[in-house]
């Protein structure tokens, strides 16, 4: 893919370079709207990006970076951010921190403005949906770390945890209870997200390396306001399950709920475990075993490596993806 220059832009759009330049940095008062919209049109068909981009980034004049969070109602996004902040303070850095509620749209416009913003740099959950835009992105040399996801081609270090580790430990410290009915449940795959798919596959294949085929009805990925429905006809059926993996906490705040309003006792009845921490999870009753990510190691290798990142001439064609090792905290719910 070629680089878009100005001059593509003036070329497509039938006006002069000059006229682009006046567009891009806001100068409308001899322009006429017609104008205006064609070129708009073009830069948004070509997917142009202006130059300051790249020149801001290698002069630093702004010290800022953005960070673009899929759900900040997850606690591990509030945890990394609050981590990534320490970091960027150390290093003298100011942070914008955008929340795209898992929507493609509302990351787009948001990478929009804080590239129109000048930061430094992005740190992305990414939603799935810009791949077009990071390609775009990259073709300026604009530096960006994935966090949590990673996209289908490698345009950027991406550190998000091990998964299917994740999702093994889960199993296993089930299975050591000497139960074997395991239900899953999650928030919507709809989107492909990275962990939510992950983890759902390591949860079979972990069932499967210990002899179990997976009952595919006892797994339930749907948005958040339909866990409780999906749960009831699970629990509805004659065969139930003795224990329950909740893959990210909002999911199990979800089946907690559940459980709670059905006079279901853990782990008498059911064993439950999730992946995620939150402090509310030591002091419930019984407090939940938890599988927990480094969040404050993940927050702060995210900003080493886009501060590095930054100094860089060019960018490299691939990047690698690191992933981090999960910690099983035991307490009394299995």
């Amino acid at each position: 893919m070629n680089k878009v220059t100005m001059a593509d832009v003036a070329q497509k759009a039938g006006v002069s370079k000059s006229t682009v330049s006046q567009f891009i940095n806001n100068r409308f008062q001899y322009m006429a709207d017609s104008t205006q919209e064609r070129i708009r049109d073009v830069i948004n068909e070509l997917g142009y990006i202006p130059n300051f981009t790249a020149k801001s980034l290698k002069q630093k004049k702004s010290a800022t970076i953005g960070v673009i969070v899929a759900n900040i109602l997850h606690n591990f996004s509030t945890e990394i951010i609050r981590s990534i902040e320490d970091e960027c303070g150390f290093n003298n850095f100011h942070l914008f921190v955008c929340n795209a509620d898992d929507d493609p749209d509302k990351e787009r416009d948001y990478i929009d403005m804080l590239v129109a913003k000048q930061v430094d740099g992005l740190i992305i959950f990414p939603t799935n949906g810009n791949v077009d835009l990071y390609q775009r992105l990259k073709l300026a040399n604009f530096p960006i770390i994935f966090v949590d996801r990673k996209i289908d081609e490698p345009l950027y270090p991406t550190i998000l945890l091990d998964n299917k580790k994740a999702a093994e430990l889960a199993v296993e410290s089930i299975l050591q209870k000497n139960r074997k009915d395991i239900a899953l449940v999650a928030t919507s795959i709809i989107r492909n997200v990275t962990p939510r798919v992950e983890r759902i596959n390591g949860f079979k294949e972990a069932l499967l390396d210990n002899g179990i085929e997976p009952n595919l009805d006892w797994i339930i990925a749907v948005d958040r306001e339909n866990i409780k429905s999906q749960l009831e006809k699970v629990w509805s059926s004659n065969i139930r399950p003795k224990a329950f993996f909740a893959t990210n906490d909002l999911s199990l705040i979800e089946l907690l709920k559940f459980i709670r309003e059905n006079n279901i006792q853990i782990p008498q009845d059911v064993s439950v475990i999730a992946i995620d921490d939150s402090p509310f999870l030591e002091i419930s009753n019984p407090p939940v075993t938890v599988i927990k990510q480094p969040t404050f190691e993940m927050g702060k290798e995210a900003v080493r490596k886009l501060l590095l990142l930054m100094t860089e001439e060019s960018l490299e064609n691939t990047y690698d993806i690191k992933r981090y090792a999960p910690t099983l905290i035991e307490r009394k719910s299995l």
